[in-house]
């Protein structure tokens, strides 16, 4: 049995790799993070002609009909180079919910658009995981009032799937009548955030399957962003080594001291394990689906702790240079907590896994 990666798969990592390496460096994502709108037109063009966008529409919608384990490949290599392009919501979570829940007339409409990168869905399914004072969503004949906060892909979005507080689904246009999108500062400035409020907006439902497709949607949601973080991880356990093999103290590399050894091979020590854990848990989406809820929450749980120790320790590695804006450690400081924190932070995930599992009540 293979457990690794196929040549394809590995191909496909390559190719994302070379293409941001290419045309994301670290000078035009600080150049996007000033912006009022920090997303790269230039950058989404080279993931487009990359057909990422199509990767998981379905082939007879025009899409290319690929798997998480692929989504969460490309996951890993966007947080590495910190490339400020959507991808969770508007390729990830809108082709699983019109795909899974959507009527045949909403596929034919959205699907092949999005698959050309004619058209981005952002999506909001925050409030079905915890729900602030003040938020939440309802429904009623075809209509929607309440808060959504956090959806997902905001800038630039077409439409949005937002969930309300039944679990079920719909689908509201940008600019129907009795929607107030509102764009969200976060720390991350390489994503884009909004709160939608519902005045009476028109909707159109998704199918009615008792919270079924929403609940797919947070395992896949939580998949892809413990793979960002893998990916965010990465780069900065390699910033850290490599800056210790440069920088001199008291007429040494700092990389010769036991204690920066030992600083950077905890880091290691327990990045890499996640990796198959991540792996295992994209695989699980569409192999058995009957573990994929549970699995995503051990992957977005374990890589949030982790991945908080590696942010924290590679700046300390740096010194008092991994504060500053020169070395841009905090991009993906900042792209790891906000992983850590949507869609649900480690100690809600592990309640909600503790739950699936039989040991507590559903909250």
């Amino acid at each position: 049995m293979d457990f690794g990666l196929s040549q394809d798969q590995r191909m496909l990592r390559d190719a994302v790799a070379r293409c941001l390496a290419d045309t994301c460096p670290l000078d035009h994502v600080r150049e996007c993070a000033e912006r009022d709108n920090p997303l790269s037109d230039k950058v989404l063009r080279a993931v487009q002609d990359l057909g990422i966008p199509g990767m998981l529409v379905p082939e007879e919608h025009g899409g290319l009909g690929m798997t998480l384990l692929d989504a969460a490949i490309v996951a890993e290599q966007l947080a590495y180079a910190v490339a400020p392009v959507p991808f969770l919501a508007s390729h990830v979570l809108t082709p699983i919910a019109l795909s899974e829940a959507g009527s045949e007339e909403q596929k034919a409409h959205w699907l092949p658009k999005i698959a050309s990168g004619e058209a981005r869905i952002g999506v909001a399914i925050s409030e079905t995981i915890e729900v602030r004072d003040g938020a939440g969503v309802s429904s009623a004949a075809g209509k929607l009032n309440g808060t959504a906060l956090f959806a997902l892909d905001f800038e630039g979005a077409d439409a949005f799937i937002v969930a309300d507080s039944g679990g079920r689904l719909h689908l509201v246009g940008a600019k129907a009548s009795g929607l107030k999108a509102i764009a969200l500062t976060t720390i991350d400035r390489t994503r884009s955030v909004g709160e939608l409020r519902f005045d009476g907006a028109e909707a159109e439902p998704l199918a009615d399957d008792g919270g079924a497709t929403v609940a797919r949607l947070r395992a896949a949601g939580r998949v892809i962003l413990a793979a960002d973080s893998l990916g965010a991880g990465q780069a900065m356990i390699e910033k850290a080594v490599d800056y210790a093999g440069q920088r001199e103290q008291f007429g040494r590399l700092i990389g010769s001291f036991q204690a920066v050894k030992h600083m950077c091979a905890e880091m290691a020590a327990r990045h890499e394990p996640c990796r198959s854990l991540v792996w295992y848990a994209a695989h699980a989406f569409d192999a058995v689906p009957t573990e994929a809820s549970l699995v995503a929450c051990h992957a977005k749980s374990h890589t949030g702790e982790v991945h908080r120790f590696v942010a924290r320790t590679s700046t300390e590695v740096h010194g008092g240079m991994g504060f500053t804006d020169l070395i841009g450690l905090h991009y993906w400081f900042k792209r790891i907590e906000f992983d850590r924190q949507v869609l649900g932070g480690p100690e809600t995930v592990r309640a909600e896994a503790a739950a699936l599992q039989g040991w507590i009540k559903a909250a």
